[in-house]
This record gives structure tokens, C-alpha cells and sequence, in this order.
């Protein structure tokens, strides 16, 4: 996928889930498809780590913090 189906797709899911706000900042959304390389289940697994780092730090949104720091996590494993 492109950078624009790649946020789609994340958005698309986020509204599955009941959300309809902004829940991850551009540059993270960014980073996360630039390292999955628009690849589905990379992106749902680097969000979902995404979150997991936005949750821990204390954060009401995914920024690009929060995704360096699941793109180091998944990079690890």
C-alpha cells in the first residue's frame, strides 16, 4: 500500500474499533508505514506496539515517540 491506503487502512480500523478521532499523530502513521513498507500486517503490528507505548508513557495519543519506540520493539524480536 501507499502512504495514503496505508492511513486509510489504520483509520478504517480505529472506526471498527469504535474510535473516530485522531488517535495517532501524522509522523507517527508516517513512520510506522515507511517501516512496514505499506504491508498490512506489519502496520497492525506496529500500531498495535504503537499503542501499547503510548499507553505506558501515559499518552492520550500515538505520536511519533510512540511509534520509534514499537518500531525498536518489533525490530528486537
Amino acid at each position: 500500500m501507499d502512504a495514503q491506503e496505508s492511513l486509510a487502512y489504520v483509520r478504517r480500523h480505529l472506526q471498527f474499533a469504535g474510535r473516530s478521532d485522531a488517535l495517532f499523530s501524522d509522523d507517527a502513521l508516517d513512520a510506522i508505514h515507511q517501516t512496514a513498507r505499506g504491508i498490512p500486517r506489519q502496520i497492525n503490528n506496529l500500531a498495535l506496539q504503537a499503542l501499547i507505548a503510548a499507553y505506558a508513557q501515559g499518552k492520550e495519543i500515538v505520536d511519533y515517540v510512540c511509534a520509534q519506540a514499537a518500531i525498536a520493539e518489533v525490530a528486537a524480536e
